[in-house]
C-alpha cells in the first residue's frame, strides 16, 4: 500500500467510531484526516486544544485562510456555528471529562493500554502539547498510526519510551487492522484484507488475541 492509501485507510475506519453528537479532538497529523471522512449522516463537532470548535474538512489547495490553524499548526475550515475561545476555556473542556473521543497518533502503544507519543530521549523534543490532558480526559482514546515504523513494531508488550499516560487507549487503528485493548490483551477485531493474520502477528511484537468474530476490516 502507498502512504497514502495507508493513511486514508486508517481515517475511513477511524471516522466509522464517531457516534452522533459526539465533541472530539484531533491529533496532529494523520488524525486530521478524520475529518475528511465523517459519514453524511453523523454530525460531530471537532475541537482544537488551541482554542476552537466546529473544525471542518480541510481546507482545498490554495483555498486557506491564513487565521484558521489548528493546534498542529495547520490551516482549517470552520462550520457554521463554530465557536472560539482561550486556552483557559479550551483545556476545561479538555479536563473537565467533555470529550466523547480523542484521536491521536503514537510513537509506541501496549498491550495494556499504555501510550508513547510525546518523545524519543536523546532527540530535539517540541514538548508534551496536550496530549496528556487529552488521554485522561477524553472518554475514548483511539489511536490510529502507521502499523511499524519502516518495519520496527510500534505495538508491543510493553512501551519502552517515556509515556504519554498509562492504560488510557481504548482502540488501536492501522492500515492492517482494528485492536481493541482488553483486560486480557490486545484483541485483534478487523483485518485487512490484503494482509493476514500472520502477517500482522508479524509485524506486532504483543500476542494478539484473535476475535471469534474476526471481520474484514470497515470502510464505510
Amino acid at each position: 500500500m502507498d502512504k497514502i492509501k495507508v493513511k486514508e485507510t486508517i481515517a475511513k475506519r477511524v471516522a466509522l467510531e464517531m457516534k452522533d453528537g459526539d465533541l472530539v479532538n484531533l491529533g496532529i497529523g494523520l488524525p486530521t484526516m478524520v475529518a475528511n471522512f465523517i459519514p453524511e449522516n453523523i454530525h460531530i463537532t471537532l475541537q482544537s486544544e488551541n482554542g476552537f470548535v466546529g473544525l471542518g474538512p480541510a481546507p482545498a489547495q490554495g483555498k486557506e485562510d491564513k487565521d484558521l490553524i489548528n493546534a498542529g499548526a495547520q490551516h482549517v475550515t470552520i462550520l457554521p456555528g463554530g465557536a472560539f475561545f482561550d486556552s483557559l476555556t479550551s483545556f476545561a473542556i479538555i479536563r473537565g471529562g467533555h470529550l466523547d473521543a480523542t484521536v491521536l497518533g503514537a510513537l509506541q502503544v501496549d498491550e495494556k493500554g499504555n501510550l508513547a507519543n510525546w518523545m524519543i530521549p536523546g532527540k530535539m523534543v517540541p514538548g508534551m502539547g496536550g496530549a496528556m490532558d487529552l488521554v485522561t480526559g477524553a472518554k475514548k482514546v483511539i489511536v490510529a498510526m502507521v502499523h511499524t515504523a519502516k518495519g520496527t513494531p510500534k505495538i508491543l508488550k510493553e512501551c519502552n519510551l517515556p509515556l504519554t499516560a498509562a492504560g488510557k487507549v481504548d482502540l488501536i487503528v492501522t492500515e492492517m487492522g482494528v485492536m481493541k485493548v482488553t483486560d486480557k490483551g490486545l484483541l485483534l477485531t478487523e483485518l485487512n484484507s490484503e494482509f493476514s493474520v500472520e502477517e500482522i502477528q508479524k509485524a506486532t511484537d504483543a500476542k494478539l488475541i484473535i476475535s471469534e468474530d474476526l471481520r474484514e476490516m470497515r470502510s464505510n
